[in-house]
């Protein structure tokens, strides 16, 4: 059998004829999948991807298998985000290539953290990394030799809770990752949906607060800057840093430099009992009941799954926010009050729901494929002796 390092010099050896036909039937396999992806997971072939996320500090890869089992995983260092885009993508390429040593892997898909266009081929703009309209799927498919899908990374944590987690078995559903920021995304009728320019989700710079804090957006009091892990941290600094005696706690435990303080560590005292951890979850989780109830105004989904790592503090959490909600939720008592549940794969969901969507674009890929070289075998058959195929065109 080939190795993936075999396909992926030979790929590279083709001619510009014939890699300007691939990427045409790759653009055209890709509009299709955009067009018809409900529901389409259910036929799709019941083969091992690989599955990447790709965040501001690490690339996780994993061989994920039809049933959102995680077979093997590898992970690296994201390099730094002043270096080249290449850099990344030889990250990722030689991630791919080490798990397809042990592996037969027959698509990759790849959740960005940044914003992806409606065609999921190039990354517009991320914020941790040096990607400005980067033409990723292709460059990454030439070098891979099998079918690329990139998307959004809250779009295939969604995908993976709708799947396989918290958000299985709801026909709307909206997911919102705590991390760093906030990000999100919206999944109704098992499409994934992404906006006419591909960037729907970005909750996070909704504004909740005018002129309020300052978001690396440009933009004063987005959601972010008041319900996520920068927004818990900076306000645990800020006691810490001003010695307030409700802060001793946190002060002893990180020995007096307030820079030592963690989102993690944060939910650990939480966990402990210490009275200002638990107060600042308690006002992160308020805000976040507060946006989620302005995500109910506008989309009415039936469920709202809360992921990314701020949620591991759990109910600390989760609680305030499910209260928070009830009370500034439009129409509170006249109407369906929509589930907020935690996200069940945990750091894992973009990777699996990212390896499940390059399911459905590798049996595409293979029937367009399949359907092409047919094409060029009847008209190579009818036409060579003819009319001199090989020779005069």
């Amino acid at each position: 059998m080939s190795t993936y390092r075999d396909r992926a010099h030979r790929g590279s050896a083709g001619t510009t004829a014939g890699t300007t036909a691939r990427a045409t039937a790759r653009a055209t396999v890709f509009r299709a999948v955009a067009m018809r992806e409900r529901r389409s997971y259910v036929s799709a072939p019941r083969v091992p991807t690989v599955g990447i996320d790709i965040g501001g500090t690490k690339v996780m890869a994993g061989v994920v298998d039809a049933d959102g089992r995680i077979l093997e995983k590898v992970r690296a260092e994201t390099p730094d985000k002043s270096k080249s885009p290449k850099v990344v993508e030889d990250t990722i390429a030689e991630l791919v290539l080490d798990l397809s040593d042990r592996h037969d892997v027959h698509a990759v898909g790849i959740g960005a953290a940044g914003w992806v266009d409606a065609d999921r081929s190039r990354v517009l703009f991320a914020p941790h990394l040096a990607w400005r309209d980067e033409p990723l799927r292709d460059a990454l498919t030439a070098r891979l030799a099998v079918p690329v899908m990139v998307d959004n990374d809250a779009n295939t944590a969604a995908w993976g809770e709708w799947r396989f987690g918290a958000g299985r078995g709801e026909d709307h559903l909206v997911m919102i990752t705590l991390g760093t920021g906030i990000g999100g995304a919206i999944l109704e009728d098992g499409q994934v949906k992404r906006g006419r320019y591909g960037v729907a989700g970005e909750f996070g710079h909704m504004q909740v607060v005018p002129g309020g804090h300052r978001c690396p957006c440009g933009n004063r009091g987005c959601w972010e800057q008041y319900s996520s892990g920068n927004a818990l941290v900076r306000e645990a600094r800020e006691l810490a840093a001003a010695e307030s005696p409700v802060a001793y706690g946190i002060i002893d435990r990180v020995g007096g430099n307030v820079r030592d303080i963690t989102g993690p560590l944060i939910t650990e005292l939480a966990r402990e009992g210490d009275a200002m951890c638990i107060e600042l979850l308690q006002e992160i989780g308020e805000w976040l009941g507060v946006g989620i109830a302005n995500l109910a105004a506008a989309l009415d989904p039936s469920c709202f799954v809360v992921g990314g790592g701020v949620s591991a503090a759990d109910e600390l959490l989760i609680g305030p926010a499910r209260d928070a909600f009830r009370r500034h939720l439009t129409g509170r008592g006249y109407r369906p009050e929509a589930r907020v549940v935690r996200a069940e794969l945990g750091p894992e969901a973009g990777m699996v729901g990212a390896a499940d969507l390059a399911r459905l674009v590798a049996r595409r890929f293979r029937r367009a494929n399949r359907r092409r070289v047919e094409r060029y075998e009847r008209a190579g058959v009818g036409l060579l002796p003819s009319r001199g195929w090989g020779a005069g065109r």
